[in-house]
C-alpha cells in the first residue's frame, strides 16, 4: 500500500523555538500539534514546561497535552499507541498532525516502532530493591551483565530504572530485552517529513539562560511551593522535568534562588546538547537554521511540503 498522508516531525533542542515552528505551519497549512515532549504530558507543571498557552491551544487542535498528574509514569510504548491514534485520526480527517517536541525517545517509538513489554510487577519490583538495598546496585547491575549483556551494554551502571526494568523482564518472560526489543512496528502509510530546528551554540545557550531565568521570575518555586502543598511528593515523576528538582531544593533549603537559576541554566544546556546529539543520529531531516519565530524557517518549511507532498499553504508567511 502506498502512503497516505503525510506526518511532520519538527524537532530539536530545547529553546530552539519548535513550537512556535509548529503553531504558524500547523495555521498555514490547515494541521493539528501533536506533542512529543514528555514533561509537557504532566498538568499543573506549567511554567517550567514551556506548554503552548491556552489561546493557541483554542486556535489550533492540540493533542497529548496535560494527559498526567504528575506522580504519574508514562512509557514510550504508550507513547506509541496514543500518537499513533491520534495522528491517523488527523489524517483521516484531512488535515497534517505536526508532531513537535525534545522527547527523542518518544519520537522513535513513533515512528519505528517500540517493546513495550509486561506491566510493573510491584512484587519483583521490590525483591529487587531489597536486593539493591541489600547488596548494592553495582550487584544488580552485574546480575543484568549476566543475564543480558548487550541491555548493560547500553545502560550505565548508575540508571537503577533501566537496570531494574531490564531484570524485571527478564523474570517475568524468561527473556532478555535486548532481544524483545527487536520486535518492532513501524509507522505505515504515513508520508514522514522530519524537520529539524539548528541554532549556533552561543544562541542557542543565550536563549536557553533566558528561559530559565523568566521561569524563575514567572514563579517556578511558587508553582512547586503549591503542588507540595496538594500533597505531591518531592521526588514524584513530573519533578524531573527541568528546573523542577532545584525549586524543590529551593524550598528544603538546600539552595538559594540565585543558585537554582545557574545550576537549571547548565542542566538544561547539557540536555540540549544531549538531544542534539541524540537528532544527528535520525535519517533523513532536513535541518533548518535558525530559531522556530523566525520567518526563513517557515518558509523553508512550506517550501519542503510542497516539494517533497504537493501541499501549498494557504497562505504565505
Amino acid at each position: 500500500m502506498q502512503p497516505q498522508g503525510l506526518l511532520v516531525a519538527i524537532l530539536g533542542p530545547t529553546s530552539s523555538g519548535k513550537s512556535r515552528l509548529a503553531f504558524r505551519a500547523a495555521r498555514a497549512l490547515d494541521g493539528e500539534i501533536v506533542n512529543c515532549d514528555s514533561q509537557q504530558m504532566y498538568r499543573l507543571l506549567e511554567i517550567g514546561t514551556a506548554k503552548p498557552t491556552l489561546k493557541q491551544r483554542g486556535e489550533i487542535p492540540h493533542h497529548l497535552y496535560d494527559l498526567l498528574d504528575p506522580d504519574q509514569y508514562f512509557s514510550a510504548g504508550r507513547y506509541m499507541v496514543e500518537a499513533r491514534k491520534v495522528c491517523q485520526k488527523i489524517c483521516a480527517g484531512g488535515k497534517i498532525p505536526f508532531v513537535v517536541g525534545g522527547t527523542g525517545l518518544y519520537l522513535k517509538a513513533l515512528l519505528e516502532g517500540v517493546f513495550e513489554g509486561p506491566g510493573r510487577s510491584q512484587e519483583i519490583r521490590e525483591r529487587l530493591n531489597r536486593i539493591g538495598d541489600g547488596k548494592g546496585f553495582d550487584y544488580l547491575y552485574r546480575l543484568l551483565e549476566r543475564t543480558d549483556p548487550a541491555a548493560a551494554a547500553r545502560i550505565q551502571p548508575g540508571d537503577k530504572v533501566r537496570i531494574l526494568r531490564g531484570l524485571e523482564i527478564y523474570l517475568l518472560t524468561g527473556r532478555p530485552i535486548s532481544q524483545l526489543q527487536q520486535q518492532r512496528d513501524p509507522l505505515k502509510h504515513l508520508f514522514i517529513l522530519k524537520i529539524g530546528l539548528r541554532l549556533p551554540r552561543p544562541i542557542l545557550y543565550d536563549r536557553i539562560n533566558g528561559r530559565v531565568g523568566e521561569m524563575f521570575r514567572s514563579g517556578l518555586i511558587e508553582e512547586v511551593q503549591q503542588l507540595l502543598a496538594k500533597g505531591y511528593r518531592s521526588d514524584c515523576k513530573g519533578f524531573q522535568a527541568l528546573g523542577y528538582r532545584y525549586a524543590v531544593a529551593v524550598l528544603e533549603g538546600e539552595l538559594s534562588q540565585e543558585e537554582a537559576i545557574e545550576k537549571t541554566r547548565i542542566e538544561t544546556r547539557r540536555y540540549a546538547k544531549r538531544q542534539m546529539t541524540w537528532f544527528r543520529r535520525e535519517k533523513e531531516v532536513h535541518w533548518i537554521e535558525g530559531p522556530g519565530e523566525d520567518a526563513s524557517p517557515l518558509e523553508s518549511l512550506l517550501k519542503l511540503v510542497e516539494k517533497h507532498h504537493g501541499i501549498r499553504s494557504r497562505h504565505r508567511p
